[in-house]
């Protein structure tokens, strides 16, 4: 009698858990996606937790474990320990498995969900992605998702391609330099700026071909697979492009030029950073830490030798962040163009935004402000919760805090010198920064309100 049961239980619990999974795919994506990366996120820390995770044999410490996880499944890249040292190389295996999962984009996993559940993709669902990725037929959601999979693994093999030969060169070992450039192309990609060399990137920042395919890599990544869905459909004609990727390569390739050249002229003479570096390889440096100041998170020079001018340039470049369904974090680029084609609009006196003979509705003027106000308001309660902390006035929390929440990696060094509680508030930021702010802003989008009246106009003074 009891064996009889046994299977219908567990079959019964099984179907309660798939029904209830496949109802919150089906009715709200974005809260999937939350619950997805939570999950993923737990189950990543119990694996790091694991004796056998660490170089040492020792357990890692909850705080430091869900930190890295966290870190890892959001490809941010801040770690309170040395991933070189401290982790095994099991270890390294689960994090670099949590950066290609996490990689892959909420949308993504929240669309896999709802199509291995239901065995088909919700029509909301699939809505969702349309808006996400700029496609005219709901129907081709499902092949987009592979293409976005086939795209991401072909481009980590190309890197891979690259940095293999070169770093079995560098290491002196077949098996270390295969590792080596296995990990970088991954991490690169995803824009995730983990390092498995003791001293970081400063290991192999000497060599060229190693840099720019990282750097490539970085920038590639950060684009967003729906820029690389049109890269991959229309190649390179411009005119068969979206508005979005227009939007996105014009902005991302002027934040990028712009960064390199602020960066160059605060940095040129600093014998503590590029000063003593010869011009070709100071213009590179320069280039690499403006490509990764916005979501990389890789750096041949240690953040905190910089120039504090320099890096409040570092602030508002991560807080910009890169493209939307991206591998990057930040606010996106298309938001900061949006509310500043939205500035020049109202500076002309017109009633509406235009970009490339597309005019740019109200809406999403409306959701890009929201997205500024709420990281700015997460950034601003990490960085007072984390000076309360440590003591510290606001450069290194303001600078923490701002990597954090666009998931970028650099770091000021605070993140390994923090409490539990200084690691818990920034573990909260990178999963509200990589999750959150893509939830908050595919749900104003999806959500419409209709009302049947309207109140009479009121307007306050404004300036």
């Amino acid at each position: 009698m009891v064996r009889d049961r046994q299977p219908q239980a567990r079959g019964g619990l099984w179907s309660d858990f798939m029904g209830w999974m496949k109802a919150m795919a089906g009715a709200s994506p974005a809260r999937a996606a939350l619950l997805i990366f939570a999950f993923a996120i737990a189950f990543f820390t119990s694996l790091l937790m694991m004796p056998w995770a660490t170089a040492s044999g020792r357990p890692t410490s909850l705080p430091d474990a869900l930190f890295v996880a966290t870190s890892a499944a959001t490809v941010t890249g801040l770690t309170p320990v040395n991933t070189a040292d401290h982790w095994s190389l099991a270890g390294q295996i689960t994090i670099i498995i949590a950066i290609q999962l996490g990689g892959l984009g909420i949308l993504t996993v929240a669309s896999v969900l709802a199509a291995s559940v239901s065995r088909s993709l919700g029509v909301r669902t699939k809505r969702l992605a349309q808006e996400g990725w700029k496609t005219d037929q709901l129907g081709e959601v499902a092949s987009l998702i592979r293409i976005i999979i086939i795209i991401s693994l072909a481009i980590e093999a190309a890197l891979a391609a690259v940095l293999v030969p070169r770093l079995i060169a560098i290491e002196g070992d077949v098996v270390t330099g295969f590792w080596h450039g296995i990990f970088y192309a991954i991490s690169a990609f995803n824009n995730a700026g983990f390092v498995i060399h003791s001293e970081g990137l400063a290991d192999i920042g000497y060599d060229p071909i190693s840099v720019w395919a990282i750097m490539i890599g970085v920038f590639m990544g950060s684009l967003g697979f729906p820029v690389l869905y049109v890269l991959w459909r229309f190649r390179w004609h411009y005119r068969s492009w979206n508005l979005h990727a227009k939007l996105t390569v014009e902005v991302t390739t002027l934040l990028m030029v712009a960064g390199a050249a602020i960066y160059a002229f605060l940095e040129w003479n600093n014998n503590a950073t590029i000063g003593e570096m010869p011009m070709w390889e100071k213009l590179q440096s320069s280039l690499f830490a403006s490509v990764n100041m916005r979501s990389g998170g890789f750096a041949v020079v240690t953040s905190n030798d910089e120039n504090s001018t320099t890096m409040l340039i570092s602030d508002a470049l991560m807080f910009a962040g890169g493209g939307s369904v991206s591998t990057a974090g930040g606010i996106k680029v298309t938001t900061i163009a949006v509310i500043w084609l939205a500035f020049l609009a109202e500076a002309r006196g017109d009633k509406e935004s235009v970009a490339h003979e597309r005019t740019i509705p109200g809406s999403a003027v409306r959701v890009a402000v929201s997205v500024v106000a709420m990281g700015a308001t997460l950034v601003l309660i990490s960085t007072l919760a984390l000076m309360h902390i440590t003591g510290q006035d606001m450069e290194r929390p303001l600078y923490e805090s701002i990597s954090a929440f666009a998931t970028v990696g650099l770091t000021s060094g605070l993140s390994e010198e923090l409490p539990p509680s200084g690691l818990y508030i920034l573990t909260a930021l990178m999963f509200a920064g990589r999750v959150g702010i893509i939830s908050f802003a595919a749900a104003l989008t999806v959500r419409q309100r209709t009302t049947r009246y309207r109140y009479p106009e009121g307007r306050p003074i404004l300036g």
